[in-house]
């Protein structure tokens, strides 16, 4: 049984926490973040089967020193993208495995690629630590899709087209469905797209299609958008010619974000306001509705899926693989919206898996690097039910 130290006291964490409770390999869990009350509410959801700590992730030494004390077998980082290279850094010091579900981005500047933490692949391999990056939906559960699919149903993959449709509706004029900073960071980004051996870059949003889902969810306006798996799916799946990135929007959604955008509201640099320096998108973070509170009026369903285009001895073919989940049973299982549910939960299924050594090496991974079979068996227990389709 592992010791197992989570970092960071959002929605996501809630959720694979509580998942990580129900796996149970975990022979202790300590859950921490800056603000150790955060900590408290989830513990309580816990009924106390966790305990709690204060720590700042930005701070290396800091975090060695919770490390040394709870001596942990394995650390999920579920805080912001912007201390991911700091708590790998606390990981190296202590000699314990390393997860996460987003890839590292600077604070300063809004781009966000892995290679801050490839760079950390021969530390780890020296140090014969696990480090598992990206664990969550998308990236996560989208890689392990596009492995299994290499795995059970092609020779090869040349196209890939990654599908993230939020049918549902909170009920706000304007929120985001997770951390807002991130959220508006990721979406206004410049949009890119692999084909033809490289990445192509066009104007965030310039590109749209209409969608249908299947089940019944919906059709709803989709837009290419860059994504961090399409990075190290193509690195490691050479035969990938095309791969793109969709996301639904609504036009209310779109129509806030561009008045923002034109106020300045959506800026990462500081600006003076009345003798302080504030960055304006923190700023709007504060003013947002909390992602974490969404749960209790979000109604309807996301469908998350891939579709995966290639050739099975000789001859062409397509495959759907997608999960459908409904956000007003997540929150009646957790407390919890299906953004932050669909995140969690292989979150804490990847955890697993590590501290299990089923999911073992030295160095740096991405999921799909990694035997998909288990993580899919996992994902059918643990709440994130998938089916696949042969389209042709």
């Amino acid at each position: 049984m592992s010791r197992l130290l989570i970092i960071g006291a959002g929605g996501v964490s809630q959720v694979a926490t509580l998942k990580c409770l129900e796996i149970g390999v975990f022979s202790e869990i300590l859950l921490a973040s800056r603000t150790k009350s955060k900590c408290d509410a989830i513990a309580e959801l816990a009924k106390g089967k966790i305990n709690t700590a204060q720590v700042d992730a930005d701070n290396v030494p800091e975090l060695v020193g919770l490390m040394q004390q709870f001596k942990p077998n394995i650390v999920l980082n579920v805080a912001l993208p912007y201390q991911d290279l700091t708590i790998m850094d606390a990981c190296l010091e202590c000699g314990v495995h390393y997860v996460d579900t987003a890839n590292y981005e600077p604070l300063d500047t809004a781009k966000f690629e892995y290679k801050w933490q490839w760079d950390y692949q021969e530390r780890f391999q020296k140090a014969g630590l696990f480090a598992l990056l990206g664990s969550g939906f998308d990236p996560g559960v989208t890689n392990i899709f596009t492995a299994w699919a290499l795995k059970h149903h092609f020779d090869e993959i040349t196209e890939l087209d990654i599908i993230d449709v939020n049918g549902g509706d909170h009920g706000q004029a304007f929120a985001t469905n997770f951390n807002p900073e991130i959220n508006i960071r990721e979406v206004t980004a410049e949009c890119r797209h692999w084909e033809d051996g490289q990445f192509v870059e066009t104007p965030a949003m310039s590109l749209k299609q209409e969608y249908t889902c299947p089940e019944g969810v919906g059709t709803f306006n989709i837009y290419r958008m860059y994504h961090e798996e399409l990075e190290s799916l193509t690195k490691h799946i050479p035969t990938i010619k095309k791969a793109q990135f969709w996301m639904s929007f609504s036009d209310n959604y779109l129509k806030h974000l561009e008045v923002l955008q034109n106020v300045g509201m959506t800026r990462i640099d500081e600006i003076d306001y009345e003798g302080q320096k504030i960055v304006p998108l923190q700023f709007l973070k504060a003013v947002l509705p909390n992602p974490g509170d969404l749960g209790k009026s979000s109604k309807g369903k996301t469908c998350i899926g891939n579709i995966i285009k290639g050739h099975k001895d000789g001859k062409e073919k397509s495959i759907y693989i997608y999960n459908i989940c409904d956000h007003e049973a997540c929150f009646e299982e957790l407390g919890s919206q299906a953004i932050s549910y669909t995140t969690g939960v292989p979150a804490a299924i990847g955890t697993a898996l590590v501290a299990q050594e089923i999911w073992q090496g030295d160095g740096v991974f991405n999921m799909e690097q990694l035997d998909p079979d288990p993580f899919m068996e996992m994902l059918n227990t643990y709440g994130l039910k998938w089916t696949v389709l042969d389209q042709c």
